[in-house]
């Protein structure tokens, strides 16, 4: 295992006391906090500059966590997440348990459920789900690594971890899609 464990330590403190951290995700960096605290919640969108903002990505580190934040999830979509060969988020109706603002206007719940070392760890030992949304102020471009990130963004966050800072390499968002059932699957984005 890579040596993350003061990063891990300093996020768990952050993300208990309500604050925000910018992090390496399975995809590109994000900024995250608890996503079953509503008070972390509105403080990521107003640093991110969004208001008004209403659904917001979360990350998971297992299948069976989803059982927690889902109303009646169809089995079968773990067969297909399983097939795919990049990171994908699934939009799951009536998301429950998480902060009101992480809920899209329809009360859907967009998940990932996290493959990155760094992010399971940090989601297994804070055993809640952690808000994952671009590392970017509203609406500038979504960096593909962290020296793309606004210095001023890094200034305005809790933690930032040191991890992966040094990755050069481009990272691009996950594809999003919609679930309907019986593998009949609606993509949102490549």
């Amino acid at each position: 295992m890579k040596d993350f464990t003061t990063d891990l330590e300093r996020c768990l403190e952050v993300l208990h006391a309500g604050g925000t951290i910018l992090y390496p995700t399975d995809t590109v960096w994000g900024l995250g906090c608890d996503a079953t605290n509503d008070n972390a919640v509105k403080k990521l969108i107003r640093l991110k500059g969004k208001p008004g903002q209403k659904g917001l990505i979360v990350l998971l580190s297992t299948e069976r966590d989803v059982l927690q934040y889902v109303a009646g999830p169809d089995m079968e979509l773990f067969n297909f997440l399983q097939q795919q060969t990049r990171p994908t988020t699934v939009i799951y109706n009536d998301g429950l348990n998480v902060a009101d603002e992480v809920l899209d206007s329809d009360g859907n719940i967009a998940i990932r459920i996290a493959h990155e070392d760094f992010c399971r760890h940090l989601i297994k030992r804070f055993r809640k789900p952690i808000v994952a949304t671009s590392a970017n102020f509203h609406g500038e471009p979504t960096p593909q690594n962290f020296s793309q990130v606004n210095p001023q963004l890094v200034q305005q966050v809790d933690y930032t971890v040191k991890f992966r800072q040094q990755d050069v390499g481009i990272a691009s968002a996950s594809a999003i899609i919609k679930w309907n059932g019986k593998g009949n699957v609606t993509v949102l984005r490549k």
